[in-house]
C-alpha cells in the first residue's frame, strides 16, 4: 500500500476501470490464497492473544487481520506497489466519507420509515447510545469489511473481469451472514445487494472512503439509533426502541431491517443511483 496516494486517481487507477481482462483467472488464485492465508493466521493469533488477556474484541482483531494480509499480499505479489485507495489527502478522504454517510442515512431512514408506516412497529425514545460498542463493533466491522471486500482482491479481480468482481464478491460478503439468527431468503437478497452497492460506492471515485462512510453510517443508523438488529447483532442501548409487531417480510424480523422488503427497494434505488452517476461520469470524460 502506497502511502503517497494523495490524489486517488492516476494512470493505474484509470486503467483500473476498464472491465477488458488484463490478467487470466488462474493469476488470482496465488494471491486470494496468500491473502485468506495470512489473514486467518493473524486473526486467530490476534483474537486469541486478545482472549487471553481478557480482551473480547473481536472486531478489531478482524480488523487488524485485514490489514496486514493486505499489506503482505501486496508487498509479496506487486512488490509493495499498490493504490488501495485509503491513503489519500485527508480532505478528499474526508468528502467521501461524508458523502457515505449521508447516501446511507438517506437509504436507511427512508427504509424506516416505509417500514413503520406499512407495520405496527413504533419507535420509542429511550436515550442511550452505546459508545463503547460504536468503539469496538460498529467502526471497526465496517473499515474490516470494506477492506476485506472492497481492498485489494476486488481490485485484483476487476482487472481480469469487474462484473464477475462484483458479482462473486457481493455473494461471498451475503454467504459469510448466512449463519446468523434470524437469516432468511429475503435478507440474503438484501446482503447480495448491499454488496453490489458497496461496490460500485468503490468503483464511484476509486477510493474506500465513500463505501466505508456508507457501511458506517448503516450500521450505527440501524442499531444504535433507531433501534433495530444489524444483520441480527443487537446494540446493548439505543437512542430509539423499536416496539410493536408485523411481517418479517417488512419488518426484518429478528435479523433487522436488512431482512426488509422496503430495503431491497431502497438497495436497488441505491444501484441505480450508482449506475446512473457512474454514466454521466463516463459520458463527460468521453467529451473530454
Amino acid at each position: 500500500m502506497r502511502a503517497e496516494d494523495h490524489s486517488g486517481g492516476d494512470s493505474q487507477n484509470e486503467d483500473r476501470r476498464v472491465s477488458t481482462p488484463s490478467i487470466h483467472v488462474a493469476e488470482l488464485l496465488g494471491p486470494i490464497a496468500l491473502f485468506v492465508s495470512t489473514y486467518l493466521a493473524t486473526f486467530l493469533t490476534v483474537g486469541y492473544g486478545a482472549a487471553a488477556m481478557g480482551l473480547p474484541f473481536p472486531q478489531w482483531a478482524a480488523l487488524i487481520a485485514v490489514i496486514c494480509a493486505t499489506a503482505f499480499t501486496i508487498r509479496i505479489v506487486e512488490g509493495g506497489r499498490w493504490r488501495l485507495g485509503i491513503f489519500v489527502a485527508p480532505r478528499v478522504a474526508a468528502l467521501d466519507l461524508g458523502f457515505g454517510l449521508l447516501f446511507a442515512a438517506i437509504l436507511i431512514c427512508m427504509t424506516d420509515g416505509l417500514v413503520l408506516a406499512s407495520s405496527r412497529l413504533r419507535q420509542i425514545w429511550i436515550g442511550g447510545f452505546p459508545g463503547l460498542e460504536l468503539l469496538t463493533v460498529f467502526v471497526p466491522a465496517a473499515v474490516h469489511e470494506e477492506i476485506a471486500f472492497r481492498g485489494y482482491l476486488f481490485q485484483k479481480m476487476r482487472l481480469w473481469n469487474r462484473g464477475a468482481a462484483i458479482g462473486i464478491t457481493s455473494f461471498v460478503f451475503a454467504g459469510l451472514h448466512a449463519g446468523n439468527r434470524g437469516i432468511n431468503a429475503l435478507a440474503i437478497v438484501n446482503l447480495f445487494l448491499a454488496g453490489v452497492l458497496l461496490a460500485l460506492a468503490y468503483e464511484r471515485y476509486l477510493r474506500l472512503w465513500f463505501p466505508i462512510g456508507i457501511h458506517l453510517a448503516w450500521n450505527i443508523l440501524s442499531g444504535p439509533i433507531l433501534g433495530f438488529g444489524v444483520s441480527r447483532y443487537v446494540a446493548r442501548t439505543s437512542l430509539l426502541q423499536t416496539v410493536g409487531s408485523g411481517p418479517a417480510w417488512i419488518t426484518g424480523g429478528t435479523f433487522g431491517i436488512e431482512g426488509s422488503l422496503w430495503m431491497t427497494m431502497a438497495e436497488v434505488g441505491g444501484i441505480a443511483l450508482m449506475l446512473n452517476a457512474e454514466r454521466r461520469m463516463q459520458k463527460e470524460e468521453f467529451r473530454t
